[in-house]
């Protein structure tokens, strides 16, 4: 048949009611005693329903009538109308068992103790349910009418078990059992809303519990509904896992719909520290939402509500403890059960924050009956993608720890001298603009530095005004005359907070070893951060002026990066027009070639633009994809004011960035396909995974710079006194670009559905989670 074998899970017996627990009121949630699946090790009680219906205010009693929620509960007259949602993504079967129907779920026979995830891409669980009763009953024919199935995968003595099959009406599908009740019960509905058992639900599963919503006029705001709202009741394998996230979920909406998620506070709450306040990306919510304190410590209170059998908050929490207890020497020596445990932690976490996002969402839409959809909401705040969902502190993090967590090591090691230019210049990759005062090159070493300011204020070139822009987010130090760079996750972006950790990486690295037997040595005779090391340069050039831009490496820059950048070009150029421009990453590749296309761009909409030749016929393989004439560039073009000279633009300052380069190399426009081509023929999955991820970071960062000059053209009236980060939010949102991004992908070669990458979510927060170095052959 093509499954391993099935396992009679903890659920509801068809043609019984399912059994239902205390909980917040009006939230119902289904209870199991078998193992669990969404918790292992977990148990839970079958509950008397007369235990279940509570009111918290006898007041409230007169606005309802008596009512049940099924023949097998009793009277009572909170029950009008009940919503049952199946929260499990996997297929499960029911069996004919006597005068019931038992679930089960198919298993893999490589992992008889798991439920089937990523049935693939476009696969209904619906449809897959049918598929497999008709294999269930056409192998049952073949074998006597009889099916074996397992009841217990820990211990498979007494195992299988035969379970007769004599039709197709011996085996039913989740939607039979639930949905036939619609007849008896005209009150009751039924929704299959899968949901994942770790991590956050997808946006487009944030989307369907929301359909769900608009069509329950007992739950919205409205002006014709009367009466209380419904029953939700939310029902996964074992009533744990996935139902406490439903379960918060359903305890939020019904916050919103009694008004208690927007009354005041009657005392002030900032004094009192939440419990996740401690996450950098809680920390960083609160920055950035105002109320944000408010909308965290709702879903506590919705959480705590909800944490009979599972606390999401503990959950992180005791994962983080577990970690810190045995820390790793280094990210290569952490085990696979540390890395397990990290794993569960980050999407423990993640599922913690995207219900903090859906409470802002509700904040905002609930009182307009969900006039967005919350993909569409979230995609016009992009900046909450951006927090990065990392198990880092929101406090400082010693150097030390830093350094344990991080990846130290030596540039030189990783920065390969693509355009032989070590031999002139002491420094990798170094080239200019032609016509243009616009360099780039890879992280100078401090004698190098000396070789590079020395060429540029030669009689020949004379430039009176260097300004020097490193764009790197890691923290760089020079130690013994070779520079090394610290990656760790999440690094920090603004520039004040990469210097102020370099100084304390220095401090750190001056002090000797603590541990060490025999006479204490420092690590390094000298230690020099990269501030310390222009400024000794500042005698021999005294224009010379040292700018810190964090960018990320490989993939697009951020909005904040561009207005950095812009910034500081329009800053230098006002003191001094005839200034000449530096740009450095750690190899002079990507990111320098990224800033200095941004330059030429400034440059030309301040100065004029250069007459834009007539396009060349090309005929070679990919013509049209070398010319960044993909079908997404093409409908972020089609949306623009004169789009296509927009376009035109950005590929001739490509061209013109890329003249210095050797045939051998792709620039940014070119290298978008190489790398999907790259993609399609690796031989290991970890590979085309990042070769995946890649293309698609190369084909955002094309569009962005694309979005960018179209900015400069639009905001050049105003001197471009508002941001471009302003203008992406306010203008380009509003025009549905971020949509646009959150289906980025090559529809025209490949389907774009169900590829992660495609989602701004997880190209962005990939970014975060792992520092990559550099690696070869990425010369842009």
């Amino acid at each position: 048949m093509g499954w391993g074998s099935w396992e009679e899970p903890a659920g509801p017996r068809a043609g019984r009611d399912p059994p239902l627990p205390d909980s917040a009121p009006a939230v119902r949630a289904q209870r199991a005693s078998r193992r669990s699946a969404d918790a292992p090790e977990s148990r839970a009680d079958r509950y008397n329903c007369k235990e279940e219906f509570q009111i918290h205010d006898e007041l409230l009693k007169a606005h309802y009538t008596l009512g049940r929620l099924s023949d097998a509960t009793p009277e009572h007259y909170l029950v009008q109308e009940c919503v049952i949602f199946c929260v499990r993504e996997e297929p499960v079967l029911f069996l004919r068992a006597d005068e019931d129907f038992v679930p089960y779920t198919p298993r893999d026979k490589q992992s008889l103790h798991e439920n089937l995830q990523g049935l693939g891409p476009g696969v209904q669980v619906e449809r897959l349910e049918l598929a497999i009763r008709k294999e269930i009953h056409d192998f049952a024919q073949l074998s006597e009418n009889k099916y074996y199935v397992y009841h217990n995968t820990e211990d498979l003595r007494g195992e299988p078990h035969a379970v007769a099959v004599k039709g197709e009406d011996d085996v039913h599908v989740t939607q039979e059992v639930y949905k036939r009740p619609l007849f008896l019960r005209p009150t009751y509905r039924y929704h299959r809303l899968p949901l994942p058992e770790q991590g956050a639900p997808l946006e487009a599963q944030f989307d369907a519990f929301i359909s769900v919503l608009r069509e329950t006029p007992s739950l919205l705001l409205l002006r014709e509904a009367h009466g209380p709202p419904p029953a939700l009741l939310f029902s996964c394998q074992t009533g744990v896992g996935r139902t406490n996230l439903g379960m918060v979920l359903g305890t939020l909406i019904l916050l919103h719909h009694s008004g208690t998620a927007s009354r005041p506070e009657t005392a002030p709450t900032k004094t009192k520290p939440l419990p996740m306040e401690q996450l950098q990306v809680v920390q960083s919510f609160l920055h950035v939402v105002p109320q944000g304190r408010r909308m965290v410590e709702e879903v506590d209170r919705a959480i705590t509500a909800c944490a009979e059998l599972h606390d999401l908050k503990e959950v992180v929490l005791e994962h983080r403890r577990e970690l810190e207890g045995s820390p790793p020497e280094t990210p290569a020596q952490e085990s696979g059960s540390q890395r397990g445990v990290r794993q569960r932690a980050l999407r423990s976490l993640e599922r913690y924050f995207y219900l903090v996002l859906f409470n802002y969402y509700l904040h905002e839409q609930y009182p307009l009956a969900f006039a967005l959809s919350f993909s569409r909401w979230l995609c016009a705040r992009p900046e909450l993608y951006r927090l990065p969902v990392t198990l880092s502190s929101a406090g400082p993090v010693a150097p030390g720890d830093l350094i344990t967590t991080g990846s130290l090591g030596a540039d030189d090691l990783v920065s390969p001298d693509a355009l032989s230019t070590v031999r002139e210049m002491d420094v990798a990759n170094f080239r200019r603009v032609p016509r243009l005062p616009i360099y780039g090159t890879a992280q100078p070493s401090a004698k190098a530095l000396g070789s590079i300011l020395a060429y540029l204020t030669d009689t020949k070139r004379k430039l009176q005004q260097v300004v020097w822009v490193n764009l790197r987010e890691e923290a760089v130090l020079e130690c013994d005359g070779r520079t090394h760079s610290l990656r760790w996750p999440g690094s920090p972006t603004a520039p004040s907070q990469v210097e102020n950790l370099e100084t304390q990486l220095k401090a750190h690295l001056s002090m000797p070893p603590s541990g060490t037997q025999g006479p204490r040595t420092r690590r390094f005779q000298t230690c020099l951060t990269t501030q310390e090391v222009f400024s000794q340069h500042r005698g021999a050039c005294p224009g010379l002026t040292y700018h810190r831009v964090p960018m990320p490496d490989f993939c697009a820059p951020r909005e904040e990066d561009f207005d950095r950048l812009l910034g500081t070009l329009q800053a230098a150029l006002a003191k001094d027009p005839g200034s000449g421009f530096v740009f450095s990453c750690l190899s002079g590749q990507g990111r320098t070639t990224t800033a200095m296309v941004v330059a030429v761009l400034a440059f030309w909409h301040i100065r004029g633009f250069p007459e834009v030749g007539e396009e060349e016929l090309v005929s070679v393989p990919d013509a049209k994809f070398t010319k960044g004439e993909f079908e997404v560039v093409m409908k972020v073009v089609q949306l623009l004011p004169d789009g296509h000279r927009v376009k035109k633009e950005v590929d001739a300052a490509l061209d013109t960035v890329s003249e210095t380069m050797t045939p051998m190399h792709y620039h940014l426009r070119e290298i978008i396909i190489c790398t999907y081509r790259q993609a399609k023929a690796a031989k290991s999955e970890r590979e085309a995974r990042r070769l995946q991820l890649r293309s698609l970071q190369y084909l955002e960062r094309y569009v962005c710079l694309v979005l960018f000059n179209a900015y400069l053209h639009l905001e050049k009236a105003g001197s471009w006194q508002r941001p471009f980060s302003a203008w992406m939010r306010e203008v380009a949102a509003e025009a549905g670009i971020y949509e646009i991004l959150n289906q980025l992908g090559f529809p025209e070669l490949e389907s774009v559905e169900d590829q992660p990458f495609s989602r701004l979510r997880c190209r962005w927060q990939e970014q975060s989670h792992s520092p990559e170095p550099s690696a070869a052959g990425d010369l842009l």
